[in-house]
């Protein structure tokens, strides 16, 4: 858990935890003679929560749990580090039904009141609890994926500029022409048909990132319509403002509400001067990242 450092003590720790089933915060920091003594010499500081996954309240999840990540659904796993009732675990999805329980009610209410800003960033966050209990918040994320719908000139750089950042591409396009494998062997998925109906295949959920790249009405704008209708967590369309706003008009034409409307990033990527096609697909996926941490550019 720390490269090293700590490992022989944590060990020894988890066995006793094993033995007793009894959850355990460990702290490990420079100011600690004892983090010397078990190589923290490296500086700063560690805090360890060790628990069993065979503790009532690991069992009372588990099954939701395998749903979540079978189904990939986004949801947040908070746990007692701290105070009564350490090891209590509450499985958090954001429509906000739960599953499990840190102790009662009032309690789940309280943490739960303090995560939606970490919807958006899915950073962890830890949460004192007005009865003095401490509560680790970590986010279960789905694997992030990127949607390109248009096989066009800019999609290319832009598979592998995901593919580096650890995204699963996905190219969607209706022209068997542009989609082949010759021009994406790189591309996890590379699908043939319209692309509001292939949406309905691939899902979109809270960490999927769809962007239009066509620059044809008739498969961007049901694309876009679907996407704004769904999990998905970024929308980005190619275009002028001119273009967009007309793509707006359309839109509004086929029922799509102001509300969703606002989802779409247009023109897409962050204002970087970008020209050409590697430099536009370095813009967008630099909006991506900068959405995913909350940062609007």
């Amino acid at each position: 858990v720390t490269g090293g450092c700590v490992e022989g003590a944590v060990f020894e720790e988890t066995r006793e935890v094993l033995k007793t089933g009894n959850p355990r915060l460990l702290s490990y920091g420079v100011t600690n003679q004892q983090a010397w003594e078990v190589g923290l010499s490296c500086g700063g500081s560690v805090e360890i929560f060790v628990e069993s996954m065979a503790s009532p309240a690991w069992e009372a999840i588990k099954p939701a749990l395998a749903r979540c990540l079978a189904e990939n659904q986004l949801a947040a796993l908070l746990t007692v580090v701290k105070g009564e009732g350490s090891g209590s675990k509450l499985l958090v999805f954001p429509d906000g039904n739960t599953i499990g329980s840190l102790g009662n009610t009032r309690l789940d209410r309280e943490a739960v009141a303090s995560l939606p800003e970490n919807w958006v960033t899915h950073q962890s966050l830890q949460i004192e609890l007005k009865n003095g209990a401490t509560v680790f918040a970590d986010f279960i994320i789905p694997p992030p994926r990127l949607v390109i719908i248009g096989a066009s000139h800019i999609a290319i750089p832009l598979v592998s500029l995901a593919n580096t950042l650890g995204y699963r591409t996905i190219v969607v396009d209706a022209r068997s022409a542009f989609a082949t494998r010759e021009r994406f062997p790189h591309a996890d998925e590379l699908i043939i048909g319209w692309p509001d109906e292939m949406l309905e295949q691939v899902k979109l959920d809270a960490a999927t990132c769809v962007v239009c790249l066509s620059h044809d009405d008739k498969l961007d704008n049901p694309a876009l319509l679907y996407a704004i209708r769904s999990q998905a967590r970024y929308i980005g369309a190619l275009g002028s403002r001119a273009t967009h706003a007309k793509r707006l008009e359309a839109l509004r034409e086929e029922g799509a509400q102001e509300d969703l409307l606002k989802r779409i990033h247009a023109p897409v990527g962050l204002k970087i001067g970008a020209r050409e096609p590697a430099e536009i697909a370095l813009s967008i996926m630099a909006e991506i990242v900068a959405t995913a941490h909350n940062i609007n550019g």
